[in-house]
């Protein structure tokens, strides 16, 4: 055990679309100072491989294409026993390069090499767009719910990571 602490990662490119939504949340959980959390944004998942080093748990907040409503949030537990990640869901926003490396190669990836925390979440904001702009209206209208979504599972995984420390 490495003291009960958890890693927050926001997902995504700033400047595409709705993509920027993982960034925005975890921006807004970052405010709330929590003791315990360190909070992350990143665009390349690939370094999520090394990012979770050292933390008990983490949760990883990313845009979703599944074909779903705009703002609808998906929740997944994918630790080192949870269930693999959708690829088709959880991708790369159409970028070649290690940016074709989406969340679901990152978290498979950790979990063959044993780097992958024991608790892992991942709250996906179902996307409409990863167009270069600013975040489509109907993800924007859905960011509150997506932050109180994020610290109620972020407050669960530091309860289970304090209790088994």
């Amino acid at each position: 055990m490495t003291g009960g602490r958890v890693l927050v990662v926001g997902l995504g490119s700033p400047d595409r679309g709705d993509d920027a939504v993982g960034a925005a949340v975890a921006e807004r959980l970052d405010a709330l100072g929590m003791e315990g959390v360190d909070v992350v944004t990143r665009e390349d998942p690939t370094q999520l491989v090394r990012l979770w080093t050292g933390h008990d748990a983490a949760l990883v907040i990313d845009a979703v294409a599944s074909g779903n409503p705009p703002g609808r949030l998906h929740i997944r537990e994918v630790g080192d026993s949870g269930e693999p990640l959708p690829t088709s869901a959880f991708m790369a926003a159409g970028r070649g390069g290690s940016h074709a490396f989406g969340l679901a190669g990152a978290v498979e990836l950790a979990r063959t090499l044993g780097t992958l925390p024991s608790h892992v979440t991942v709250v996906g904001v179902e996307a409409k767009t990863f167009d270069f702009g600013p975040m489509s209206p109907e993800v924007r209208d859905h960011l509150d719910a997506a932050v109180a979504t994020a610290a109620a599972e972020l407050i669960a995984l530091r309860e289970e990571v304090q209790s088994c420390a």
